[in-house]
């Protein structure tokens, strides 16, 4: 009998257990379906169809609560921009999420989709990592080993601003023997450390560092605004080796003429090759802001020629449906196209920061020259009832034709 009691017990806590695991998993999901931010339009009607068993209080700016139910369609409307807060409980009761509702003014751009080459030099010089060497005694050294990491940027060196990375090696060899003080940021703090540089076996003075100061490659640029600016969506510009974002002193983009095209396959991501001639008169615009979004910036006097396309409205999430839709990318470098796409899923929470789209190529011809998205496509605009709802972002590894894209109303200012 005891044995029995026991044996109950122990399903009791079971079934107990797996119901709250049920409801986690429940509250999680739902947590994933409801949006942090919605933006809508000044002046017009905007309707959302979240269908979430939760509801919640709208708040204005005189702390006005209006009630909102989400598991029917939500129906906004405002003259002008404007900030709201919405306060959302699950079933009424479980909070759930605080979401900021945005009035913003319609906007236009003209897409893009055309290759541009990036080049971009950092503030400083960036620590691509720490190591050893042999000095001139024969003794191992590495003095920068437990004051600098990956990731460092090197901003001053006894005071004096680091240009680059040969100013870097000069100032250095001047230096000698003597203490250094090297001003550094790592993230967003900014400190100075002290070391003193050996002599390697060749008389040559090392603190034991590799060191990067640009980086350059090819992209898609997005879109192009009616202020003079551009975007170039999907991911900011990442050292290759730290995969840190990289912080700009300058940037450039310039004429690029597409040479190949790799295809993609199942495990092995595709690319675009691109000859970039970085003569000053195949400048197209300057870089300002290199973001985790993308790369932002003013446009030169010759880009807008290489954009021959008419404004479209920009779409907002509530304007993007699962189904078909399309992108528009160049493959040799000249004309852009529109390429057929559909778009399988749609996220809306933070954690998945370019990844809000989820899109197949289905257009065979784009299939047979690619193999569907390849390396140098990320910023390619996405379309959808005639207005750019994204960008292209990423590709899966292991299905060439599957990728990940990115609202374009997450660069609109509410």
């Amino acid at each position: 009998m005891e044995i029995k009691k026991k044996y109950r017990r122990f399903l009791s806590i079971l079934s107990v257990d797996a119901v709250c695991l049920l409801l986690c998993a429940v509250y999680l999901s739902i947590w994933h379906r409801t949006p942090d931010h919605i933006k809508i339009r000044a002046g017009e009607r905007e309707e959302m169809d979240l269908s979430l068993p939760a509801s919640g209080l709208l708040y204005g700016s005189r702390e006005e609560a209006i009630p909102v139910s989400l598991d029917q369609p939500l129906v906004f409307y405002a003259n002008e921009k404007n900030k709201y807060q919405m306060d959302v409980k699950l079933f009424g009761v479980l909070p759930l999420k605080n979401v900021e509702v945005q009035v913003i003014d319609q906007a236009s751009v003209i897409p893009a989709g055309v290759p541009v080459g990036i080049y971009v030099k950092t503030e400083g010089v960036l620590v691509i990592g720490t190591g050893d060497f042999t000095g001139f005694d024969g003794v191992r050294y590495s003095p920068a080993r437990t004051i600098l990491k990956s990731g460092d940027y090197i901003l001053k060196l006894n005071g004096k601003t680091v240009t680059g990375k040969k100013m870097f090696m000069k100032a250095l060899q001047e230096n000698g023997a003597e203490d250094l003080i090297l001003t550094v940021r790592r993230g967003d703090e900014e400190f100075d450390v002290k070391t003193a540089a050996v002599q390697d076996q060749a008389g040559v003075y090392k603190i034991g560092i590799w060191i990067r100061d640009n980086a350059q490659g090819v992209g898609t640029l997005t879109y192009i605004d009616g202020n003079g600016g551009f975007g170039a969506l999907g991911h900011g510009i990442n050292d290759m080796d730290t995969s840190t974002l990289m912080t700009l002193q300058k940037g450039m983009l310039y004429h690029t003429d597409i040479i190949g095209v790799k295809k993609g396959e199942s495990g092995k991501p595709g690319e675009l090759t691109g000859l970039i001639d970085y003569a000053d008169d195949h400048i197209l615009g300057t870089i300002d802001r290199n973001e985790d979004r993308g790369i932002f910036g003013e446009c030169g006097e010759g880009l807008e020629e290489e954009v021959p396309f008419s404004p479209v409205q920009v779409g907002l999430r509530q304007d993007t449906k699962t189904g078909p839709a399309k992108i528009l990318c160049s493959l040799d470098g000249k004309s852009a196209e529109l390429y057929d796409i559909r778009i399988t899923d749609i996220t809306y929470d933070k954690e998945h920061i370019n990844r809000e789209i989820v899109l197949q190529i289905t257009d065979q011809r784009l299939i047979q020259e690619t193999g569907g998205i390849i390396q140098g496509m990320s910023g390619a605009p996405i379309l959808q009832n005639g207005k750019l709802i994204g960008a292209v972002t990423h590709v899966f590894v292991q299905d060439a034709t599957k990728g990940y894209g990115i609202f374009i109303e997450e660069m609109l200012d509410g």
